[in-house]
């Protein structure tokens, strides 16, 4: 039996506002942190995990990082990586930690780095990559990493099982169809909202030369502005580029409903997080009046909960999950099988500090075992940061091809946190 000997956090901080990339309606300003942390034990490996922030407060979350991990310092590490569905449970429902949520908020986000470097430190000790580790497993150990209350109103166990079994016939294809084709990709590159005209349609133009099928622009701030920045991004691409605009939560309701109205003409792909993450009556009022245009949201989502209301809700026709914003892979787990459930493609959030590298193991992994489809799914990517990290993304013709290296992808190289460590 191994120990888990250590844990060490790092605040991790990048310049990213210097260049205003990652602008938006609602955050002008972003520097791309990472609350990050390494588990060790005593036979000398590690798993890794993180919380993606944007800056100032990324002490904090660190601060909630390490009262999790230390639950953890000294246990034996093989009992925590056979049964992943306990370990879960036992650190969401912890009694006194419960309190500062429940399963929200910073809390709640650094379950999600402890849970998912114990998933990389499982991956790696089956020296396997994550989607594939998670797609080779059976339904009803899938089933059993799922903590299905508050759900059974919408997906009961037996449901979730019929779902994963329904999908296990063809998972060898599908398999070697990813391999073959890797999975569709889409780039906010271009639509960052502090980038100037020429710097929008020269990215724009570049996304098409590289194989994307869809690029995304932020909106949100000046109405006339929006317009005529789809304009030029619209002539760039042509007719046949899809283009998807996010609000970054930045409307109430009805100006959510007459903005949309407005770009409209550009045949958008998605709105995305038209208003707070939290209303999800508000979603669903916008879903109805803006349709066809579809709603997408789920970035900020706190937990499953919210998911499966906004999925009853008839509020959402894209879920974008997040692999960090909820309590890590087993939550995530139970938000793919609630789309599956409700039929709603998902079409994750990334970009940020090794979000790309940490979610396209869930969308294979859905592709996989779940929902067994790419149909009007794509990743999000963002071409910021991946040199930082042991294994990169690859993205080539506009396609995520599947990782190879064992792990989850969130192990970030010791240089760039020790040059990018924030002083205070």
């Amino acid at each position: 039996m191994s120990l888990i000997e250590g844990l060490d956090t790092f605040d991790v901080r990048f310049p990213t506002s210097r260049f205003l990339d990652g602008s938006d309606a609602m955050n002008p300003d972003p520097d791309y942190s990472a609350a990050y942390l390494r588990l060790r034990s005593d036979a000398g490996d590690s798993g890794h995990g993180f919380v993606f922030t944007i800056g100032r407060g990324n002490d904090v979350q660190l601060a909630a990082v390490r009262a999790v991990a230390e639950q953890l310092r000294g246990e034996e590490l093989e009992p925590l990586l056979a049964d992943m569905g306990r370990t879960w449970r036992r650190l969401v429902h912890d009694s006194q930690l419960r309190w500062l949520g429940p399963e929200k908020g910073v809390i709640h986000m650094a379950i999600g780095a402890v849970v998912n470097a114990l998933w990389d430190l499982k991956a790696k000790r089956a020296d396997k990559p994550l989607w594939l580790l998670l797609s080779e497993m059976a339904p009803a150990e899938l089933v059993d990493l799922v903590d299905f209350r508050y759900l059974t109103d919408a997906l009961t166990p037996q449901a979730a099982l019929e779902i994963l079994e329904a999908a296990e016939p063809g998972r060898q294809e599908r398999r070697r169809w990813l391999e073959e084709n890797g999975f569709p990709a889409y780039t906010t590159t271009p639509g960052w909202l502090g980038y100037d005209d020429d710097k929008l349609v020269r990215l724009s133009r570049e996304a098409v030369a590289e194989g994307f099928q869809q690029i995304k622009l932020k909106v949100g701030s000046d109405l006339d502005e929006d317009v005529r920045r789809l304009r030029l991004a619209r002539e760039a691409v042509g007719p046949d580029i899809r283009i998807a605009v996010d609000a970054n939560q930045r409307w109430d309701v009805d100006e959510a409903i007459a903005w949309t109205g407005k770009l409209a003409q550009f045949d958008l792909a998605w709105v995305e997080e038209p208003t707070s993450p939290d209303d999800v009556l508000g979603h669903a009022r916008i879903a109805r009046a803006v349709a066809p245009v579809p709603v997408a949201t789920g970035e900020h989502m706190a937990n499953r909960v919210i998911a499966k209301q906004l999925l009853q809700a008839r509020a959402v026709e894209v879920l974008q999950i997040d692999a960090t914003r909820v309590a890590g892979v087993n939550e995530n787990i139970a938000n793919l099988l609630l789309a599956a459930r409700f039929g709603v493609r998902v079409c994750p959030h990334a970009g940020g500090v090794g979000l790309c590298e940490a979610v396209q193991h869930l969308s294979m992994f859905d592709f996989v075992a779940v929902s067994a489809s790419v149909e009007g799914r794509y990743l999000e990517f963002v071409d910021h940061l991946h040199e930082h990290f042991v294994t990169p993304i690859d993205v080539r013709n506009g396609r995520y091809r599947p990782p190879t290296a064992p792990g989850a992808g969130t192990e970030m190289l010791a240089a760039s946190i020790e040059q990018h460590l924030f002083a205070g």
